[in-house]
């Protein structure tokens, strides 16, 4: 009559609902009441807070496959993504959106694709088969992305990335905000002389670039062509790029301060510095973006750095997907951007003084 029991096998251990309504001195009934949300109108205030402290006492949780079963659902959820195994930022967004899906009583299913599209579209019919009650598509770098099929068939949600068709709600960084961050890091200590090294025509280069040119026109600055040199992603364009802007220069006509399109370029901007026996940060300023694990605290100086939010995406897809999930309603394909946080260290000082 209550709904479905939790059976156990025999020595388990693992405490029952019957087992609540024992302590509690309750029926069975009221205990399903509580734990199926039909509780208001059923149960009075106290009747159920005393099956709550019954069931903390005794360390009990519902059985999410039975509770499953009697609201359609598997409280599970799949998040598919390109590169997981390569990536040093996936386990901060798997952490987010994990956590969150247990906090509701969720697990979280990874599939890596490689980036692979029919890989993708067989992990995302697999997750359909399995009657995942919704899925997270994530990139670990910003791009418009195909959406593979079957998608529309369930809820989803697409996390640092953005749809072709514009028809999936997305979790994406603030990029352009963060350019006008990084920028203001500099323009706060003095700096008017800066430089951009790094990057490609991709979308998170081009919204940092415009970003960093916005806080910079604010203060009536332009940053001169020669000094905006795109050299890719790495360590090596890092170091290309700043020595095309720093080398020969004298010292009252090159850049006070660099932005680094990530951490790996500041890491080359770095090293090209300490070749030419500039100081960082008393003669340059360097500031780079992504905050990358396991590096932009080891370097030297310690890298001041503008921080993708991986895991607070993670954690709002999952908040989003879920809220559909519970709501029935997929929600409209609207993009939202999250703040890129500064995580400040030592790489950044004041503009010096000649």
């Amino acid at each position: 009559m209550g709904g479905t029991e939790e059976k156990q096998p025999a020595g388990s251990g693992r405490p029952t609902s019957r087992d609540v309504a024992r302590l509690a001195g309750v029926s069975h009934t009221a205990v399903s009441f509580v734990f199926n949300g039909r509780a208001e109108g059923n149960l009075s205030p106290a009747t159920q807070e005393r099956i709550r402290q019954a069931a903390a006492q005794l360390g009990y949780r519902p059985d999410p496959v039975a509770r499953g079963l009697r609201r359609r659902r598997t409280a599970v959820i799949g998040l598919v993504t390109d590169e997981i195994a390569s990536s040093p930022f996936a386990g901060r967004l798997l952490r987010g959106a994990m956590e969150t899906a247990w906090d509701s009583d969720h697990l979280v299913l990874t599939i890596d694709s490689g980036g692979d599209p029919a890989k993708e579209d067989a992990a995302v019919a697999e997750l359909l088969d399995r009657r995942v009650d919704g899925i997270i598509y994530a990139a670990m770098s910003l791009r418009r992305v195909r959406v593979p099929e079957g998608l529309h068939r369930t809820h989803c949600v697409l996390a640092n990335c953005l749809p072709e068709d514009d028809s999936l709600p997305a979790v994406i960084p603030a990029e352009r905000a963060g350019g006008r961050t990084a920028a203001r890091l500099l323009l706060d200590e003095g700096h008017h002389r800066v430089a951009m090294v790094g990057g490609q025509d991709d979308l998170a280069s081009v919204d940092r670039l415009r970003g960093f040119r916005d806080a910079l026109r604010a203060e009536g600055i332009t940053v001169p062509k020669e000094w905006v040199v795109r050299t890719g992603g790495e360590i090596a364009g890092g170091y290309e790029g700043a020595m095309r802007v720093l080398d020969g220069a004298p010292a009252d006509r090159r850049p006070t301060g660099i932005f680094c399109y990530n951490d790996r370029v500041a890491a080359g901007a770095l090293h090209a510095a300490t070749r030419l026996g500039i100081t960082v940060p008393g003669e340059l300023s360097v500031v780079g973006y992504d905050d990358q694990e396991h590096m932009a605290e080891f370097l030297t100086p310690p890298l001041t750095s503008v921080a993708l939010p991986h895991r607070a995406m993670g954690d709002a897809a999952a908040r989003l997907l879920l809220g559909a999930i519970e709501t029935g309603r997929t929600p409209p394909p609207t993009v939202r951007r999250l703040a890129c946080p500064v995580i400040s260290r030592a790489s950044v000082g004041p503009a010096p003084t000649r």
